[in-house]
């Protein structure tokens, strides 16, 4: 037994510690200490809890258990285990040469789990694909070890929590919530507006309709606000209604046979415009009553949408009013009582806009620690709202009321409509297009992310005792009350849980399927544990006197029915060369396996491969599965191995073994191959195809340095990963039946996954963080494919018996963490291209290509003066970090550069100085580069 990990808890009365073993187990120890030395040890068992690196006691009485591998846990310690009646051990008690204690593992009792925080480590394989039809790819990963393993599905998006859905008599078209009192904590009315009345609602234990609130509920309403006098007011097409605080009505008509389009409410003023285009304006005065100015503006086009700021602490009114119109502009007015409706600003648009809203984000001084971190003062921004799909950011300025730097994002296939509500304490906005995005601040940084919610119509703030911070929403006639609890998190997170550590995984692109294959070293199979769970009873029994044969078969009968979770108290360790396989195949939408295949014990499935052969049916799908027997892992040696052949059926969920090639070596890698199957097996690689009793091999080439962990093909051209040698370039000649390795690497890599970039490009990862991008030479290319009969690359042996031409190192760049997958993608729609790659620690990161030699230099020289303005915090040099083993080239770190935004504003500014910019020139092309290919 080792103990892995411990806790110390001290207070004036008393200390222990808690120490774990490396199945999982905590023991409470305690110290006997007479003069200030220690007498005696004691140790009791406490509970079971996934193994950890690290665990911490808090004072407020929380166990948190950093998990080695997995998420990481939060405990409640209920109980210290005193005065249970579990067995305690002491270093005084006597015991006899070979003896040892026992203790029983069962389910918690002393700890109780309160919290979880996700983890992805270890990722062990992952594929971006959409699978679920979401428009936008889910990252699809295999993470953990053993049987706390996982399928997790990331989605980009915050998770949602429904807190209520209630139906609704119609279909509404917009909702709204009010305070009773401007100084209440939570909302009192949901006021829903249908086409053609309108229905309050009163918050309480139960949401009930309500008929004495003052409102009109004969008519649609437009909007609807508390006003700061604790009065409401309400807007709709023929006038405004506003509630005093005594329940006083004070009605306002429309004139003459005008009605009312559109308006904007806040605090402490009224908005509205009129059929015609004309706008009329309304503040609060001293006495509570709603007072109309005189003047009023025809603007030249039709009013499509309008917004007001919330009023500022401290002040009357807001000072701008911001108006959309059918002419594609918005235009700010000034609402100072000295030049009430006067035109201030204008921005022209791409297209007209659906809707407006003017939010305050960023640092407020409520928030002083974050203030005194944070990049940006709070600032006023107006949002855009476009009618195809974009939103637009502009910064209002408070005082003159321009309108500078404009960042644009586009959203969905719907126009945009705005919202504004509340999110920490703090103003959000709400934006809802064929999906719906919240943008808010937080933690210092902007957010803008979509929901993983269905579509969404209308939605307003919300809070209830239940619920500070929700939201309330429409959608067809549904009325839906939601909170969002895990701000600051780019990915929604999906597990299905899996039996034994995934390797490796394939997708059926046809059903859109998964294949797994889970390994495990140091394993049983199922049916061997229930031979030795039997065998181990049976040995009870026999052990046993005659007078003990009761209690023996009772003992047994508890043994063989005890069900302690794997994923918690850890699976039985068969020792080094026992293995556990299974082939899987899953939905990775729904989590469903259709399929489980268990290989014998000992056999250890390591790669797999979807081939169609020649000379079969051409929807036919054959899965391959490269299985090692009896295999050890040092010196790396197997009995034998197979390449087992399955027929898929057409929907994708059922295998049929057709036969089992033996091969002599381990088969660490396979690949289609037009038509035929490329194997990796051992260092040597060779080309299969289809036969009746096993798979024919056709080719062989044995000049591979050491073990092939890769193998990839893109048209005639074959890239090969040797686990030392880095990768080589191998073509097949068909006449002659050869297969010619071209052209290697200069370096030697210890390549853990590839991705091929295009025909003459390929991305290599390294075990030991590394990320490289090689390329053959453009003279190169064009001399393999003239070389008709191969022989040129045959004999023309380079250095040390390597091949004869070279690959480039285009780029270099040292990560940190051993790299598990690469993969060349999209990952938003109408984003483009990037590399994609998973860390064994379980981060995922993205390598995206500049489009122009401006955006190179800008961001060369920003990461430059970063180096100097913002060292690591550990001390390293960053440029001899990210060239540990090899020298960074042609790669700008975008994690320094993105740290640009949290520097202190003197040194944002200095910086932008030196770049000819202004620093918020700088978060712009920040946060362009980062929407163009990434969230």
């Amino acid at each position: 037994m080792i103990f892995v990990c411990s806790a110390t808890h001290k207070t004036k009365s008393m200390f222990f510690f808690l120490a774990q073993t490396e199945q999982g187990d905590i023991f409470k120890i305690t110290l006997e200490t007479e003069d200030d030395m220690v007498t005696e040890i004691n140790l009791k068992y406490f509970d079971t809890v996934p193994v950890a690196t690290a665990m911490c006691v808090l004072k407020t009485g929380f166990l948190f258990v950093a998990s080695e591998f997995g998420n990481h846990y939060l405990y409640h310690i209920a109980h210290l285990g005193d005065d249970d009646d579990e067995l305690e051990f002491s270093s005084a008690m006597p015991l006899e040469e070979g003896d040892t204690f026992f203790f029983a593992p069962r389910a918690l009792r002393n700890l109780v789990l309160v919290d979880e925080m996700e983890s992805l480590s270890p990722i062990l394989s992952s594929r971006v694909a959409d699978l679920a039809g979401e428009d936008t790819p889910q990252l699809y990963m295999m993470c953990g070890r053993g049987p706390r393993s996982s399928l997790r599905v990331l989605s980009h998006g915050l998770e949602v929590s429904e807190m209520a859905v209630s139906e609704l008599p119609g279909n509404p078209n917009a909702v709204w919530t009010v305070k009773k009192r401007s100084d209440d904590e939570f909302d009192a009315y949901i006021i829903v507006s249908f086409g053609n009345a309108t229905l309050v609602l009163s918050i309480g234990e139960t949401v009930e309709e309500v008929t004495d609130s003052g409102f009109l509920g004969t008519t649609p309403t437009l909007s609807c606000s508390a006003l700061s006098d604790d009065a409401l007011v309400q807007v709709y097409p023929d006038g405004i209604i506003h509630i005093c605080a005594d329940k006083r009505v004070i009605e306002w008509k429309a004139p003459g046979k005008k009605t009312i389009v559109k308006c904007a409410v806040n605090q402490r003023q009224v908005v509205i415009a009129l059929s015609g285009g004309e706008l009329a304006y309304f503040e609060m005065d001293p006495s509570g009553q709603l007072h109309e100015y005189k003047e009023r503006r025809r603007m030249d086009s039709d009013v499509l949408c309008m917004a007001l700021g919330s009023v500022p602490q401290g002040e009357q009114r807001s000072r701008f009013l911001a108006v959309g119109l059918s002419d594609s502009t918005v235009r700010i007015i000034s609402l100072d009582p000295n030049d009430v409706l006067a035109p201030r600003s204008m921005e022209a648009l791409p297209v007209c806009a659906e809707s407006l809203c003017i939010v305050q984000m960023g640092c407020t001084e409520r928030d002083p620690d974050i203030a005194a971190a944070a990049s940006t003062t709070s600032s006023l921004y107006l949002n855009i709202g476009l009618q195809n799909g974009a939103l637009l950011r502009t910064v209002l300025d408070p005082i003159t009321g321009d309108l500078t730097d404009t960042r644009t994002r586009y959203l969905g296939s719907r126009p945009v409509k705005l919202f504004r509500i509340r999110m920490q304490q703090s103003e959000a906005l709400l934006a809802m297009s064929s999906r719906s995005w919240l943008s808010y601040y937080y933690q210092s940084r902007f957010y803008l992310t979509p929901l993983s919610y269905e579509s969404l119509e209308y939605a307003s703030g919300f809070s209830s005792e239940q619920c500070p911070e929700g939201i309330v929403a429409i959608s067809t006639n549904t009325l839906r009350i939601l909170a969002l609890e895990k701000l600051g998190a780019v990915f929604n997170q999906v597990s299905f849980p899996l039996e034994y550590t995934p390797r490796k995984f394939i997708i059926h692109a046809e059903s859109n399927n998964l294949f797994v294959i889970e390994t495990e070293h140091n394993a049983y199979t199922e049916e061997t544990k229930k031979q030795r769970r039997l065998q181990m009873a049976e040995e009870m029994r026999e052990a046993a006197g005659d007078d003990e044969q009761d209690l023996a078969k009772e003992m047994a009968d508890a043994f063989l029915n005890e069900d302690l979770p794997e994923s918690i108290f850890s699976a039985p360790k068969a020792g080094h060369g026992m293995w556990a396989s299974t082939i899987r195949i899953m939905d990775p939408v729904h989590g469903t396996s259709y399929k489980l295949i268990r290989l014998e014990q000992n056999e250890a499935a390591m790669s797999l491969c979807l081939v169609k052969f020649h000379g079969q049916p051409e929807d036919q799908w054959f899965l391959i599965v490269g299985v090692a027997k009896d295999f050890q892992l040092n010196p790396r040696q197997c009995s034998s191995g197979f390449l087992d052949t399955y027929k898929v059926n057409t929907m994708g969920r059922d295998l049929e073994l057709v036969h089992r090639t033996p091969v002599d070596e381990v088969p660490m890698a396979l690949c289609s191959y037009n038509g035929r199957l490329l194997a990796g097996v051992g260092r040597m690689l060779r080309l299969y195809d289809m036969g009746k009793k096993k798979l024919l091999r056709k080719c062989e080439n044995k000049h591979i340095p050491n073990l092939i962990v890769n193998i990839q093909a893109m048209g005639k051209r074959i890239f090969v990963s040797d686990v030392q040698e880095s990768v080589l370039m191998v073509r097949y000649k068909r006449l002659e039946n050869q297969l010619i390795i071209f052209a290697d690497d200069t370096h030697p890599r210890w390549i853990t996954c590839t991705s091929i970039l295009d025909y003459d490009t390929v991305a290599a990862a390294d075990k030991f963080g590394n990320i490289a991008i090689l390329r053959l030479p453009p003279n190169v290319s064009d001399d393999v494919e003239e070389d008709l009969t191969g022989h040129k690359a045959l004999w023309d042996r380079g250095l040390l018996n390597g091949a004869s031409q070279k690959t480039d190192t285009l780029a270099s760049f040292h990560v940190g963490e051993t790299v598990t997958f690469l993969q060349k993608a999209t990952l938003i729609p109408g984003g483009w291209e990037s590399l994609i790659y998973t860390t064994l620690s379980g981060t995922v990161g993205v390598l995206v290509p500049f489009t122009s030699h401006e955006d190179h230099d800008f961001f060369q020289h920003l990461e430059m003066h970063m180096r100097s303005e913002n060292s690591p915090v550990c001390g390293r040099d960053h440029i001899s970090f990210r060239s540990y083993y090899f020298p960074i080239k042609n790669v700008i770190d975008g994690d320094l550069c993105e740290q640009y935004n949290s520097l202190e504003p003197s040194k944002q500014k200095s910086i932008a100085q030196n770049l000819d910019r202004t620093p918020a020139e700088v978060s712009k092309k920040l946060e362009d580069i980062r929407t163009r290919y990434t969230f």
